[in-house]
């Protein structure tokens, strides 16, 4: 949890940016709840604040003047720095995006100090070469999986260096693999070796640069989590089979990490002793999940403590199933709608905050209003929001577990509920419980 002094830089920094878009108690405000209430990083509240204060910030976003570091004096936590390094590793591809296919560049940097791994979102139209020195200007830092890494965005510039660099042997990483839960795997990890259960598999075609390839994906699971896998070999691997996977590495889509066996990973058969894991849903605290990045059918159980707008009484596109305003589908314009009944909570588990948009059939099971209920509700007040105040009152401040798969974007953490539930609380047990524990700590 941060306080007021943690947050100071994160907000001067922010009031600069937004040069008067938003008065100083609203942007404290705003701040406390994205780090304290939602539990999400510093960056990725910073780039949320200033999206939605700041709608045409696509260039201003410089908030000093930048200076040049080593790699070894790298915190993790610059906005504007230089570093003069060379190329040790790039790799150049293609990624999907919320949606949007762009290039981007990463790999790993080094100077005389050590090394460090980058990447550069914009790489369109850029060409770094292996060996080269490069002036890498306006770049930003974040941590993660523990380490420094250099991020290059639309405010940043790369020039070939005049001077060189040399990079100790020393410093250059080595190729040593290490073991891991799949319940411990977060985005960006590299070189690891994973055992788990194959939970599915299935074949998928898919076309990388113009070259047709063929993708064997599915999901592997262990005693403390699962994951989806891809295999870009085939290492006919079967159902209920137990497999060691060594060299592999993580990617994310969404928040969700993703086990990627490329060519240099190794495949063996072995026996394991998970018991039962199929049906087996890992329960997560909210801050263990944001710490990952997002997960794989997980349970989360919290209170809800508000209910967001777009719940209750909905219209639908009958041929894309989107959630539509005024009758008009942004895909197929004028539609005649079709209701549906769903809930957007924020549910708070004591460690943070997330998001849950629970379905028709869970909203249903929860609430005791049924669609055609909330039909004839909203038809006798003339109010569809109507719908939504109801639901407000039995729902909020209520326990309730949830499951289903975590997303992340710069909103913080969403679940999309496959499955929830209401916990009926014994207060007096949990009175009792809560006293025994402060009576514990004095």
């Amino acid at each position: 949890m941060s306080n007021n002094n943690q947050l100071t830089p994160l907000f001067e920094e922010l009031k600069k940016v937004l040069e008067g878009k938003i008065d100083d108690d609203t942007l404290m405000k705003e701040v406390k709840k994205y780090v304290e209430d939602y539990g999400i990083d510093v960056d990725r509240a910073k780039r949320a604040i200033i999206k939605k204060y700041d709608t045409d910030a696509t260039s201003s976003f410089v908030t000093a003047d930048s200076i040049v570091k080593k790699i070894d004096a790298l915190k993790g936590s610059e906005m504007n720095i230089d570093v003069i390094v060379k190329a040790i590793y790039v790799d150049k591809k293609e990624v999907n995006i919320r949606g949007t296919k762009k290039i981007i560049i990463s790999g790993i940097l080094g100077d005389e100090t050590g090394t460090c791994p980058f990447t550069i979102w914009e790489g369109e139209s850029v060409d770094l070469i292996k060996g080269e020195t490069y002036h890498f200007k306006n770049a930003y830092t974040k941590m993660w999986n523990e380490r420094v890494q250099i991020n290059l965005g639309t405010r940043g510039k790369i020039e070939k260096a005049d001077s060189t660099v040399d990079v100790p042997e020393r410093t250059i990483p080595t190729s040593e693999s290490r073991e891991i839960k799949i319940g411990d795997i977060k985005e960006g990890v590299g070189n690891i070796t994973v055992t788990g259960r194959i939970i599915s598999t299935e074949t998928r075609n898919i076309n990388v640069k113009g070259e047709s390839k063929v993708v064997y994906a599915g999901i592997i699971a262990d005693d403390s989590g699962k994951i989806q896998y891809s295999a870009w070999n085939d290492y006919s691997l079967k159902d209920g089979e137990t497999i060691c996977v060594k060299n592999a590495y993580v990617r994310a889509w969404r928040g969700i990490p993703q086990l990627n066996m490329g060519d240099r990973c190794e495949v063996s058969r072995v026996t394991d002793n998970f018991g039962q894991i199929q049906e087996v849903t890992s329960k997560k605290t909210i801050s263990d999940i944001v710490k990952i990045g997002g997960a794989l059918d997980v349970a989360v159980f919290g209170t809800v403590v508000d209910l967001r707008t777009g719940s209750g009484l909905i219209k639908r596109c009958p041929q894309c199933n989107r959630s539509i305003l005024n009758d008009e589908c942004s895909a197929h314009g004028k539609i005649e709608p079709v209701f549906d009944l769903r809930m957007k909570l924020i549910v708070d588990d004591g460690t943070g905050a997330l998001s849950a948009v629970v379905n028709r059939s869970d909203t249903e099971k929860l609430t005791g209003i049924t669609l055609a209920a909330a039909e004839e509700l909203a038809k006798a007040q003339s109010d569809m929001d109507s719908v939504s105040r109801e639901i407000a009152q039995m729902i909020i401040m209520k326990r309730i577990t949830i499951k289903g798969n975590v997303m992340s974007d710069d909103y913080g953490p969403m679940m999309i509920v496959k499955e929830a539930s209401i916990d009926d609380v014994d207060v007096v047990t949990e009175a009792k419980k809560l006293y025994e524990e402060m009576e514990g700590a004095l």
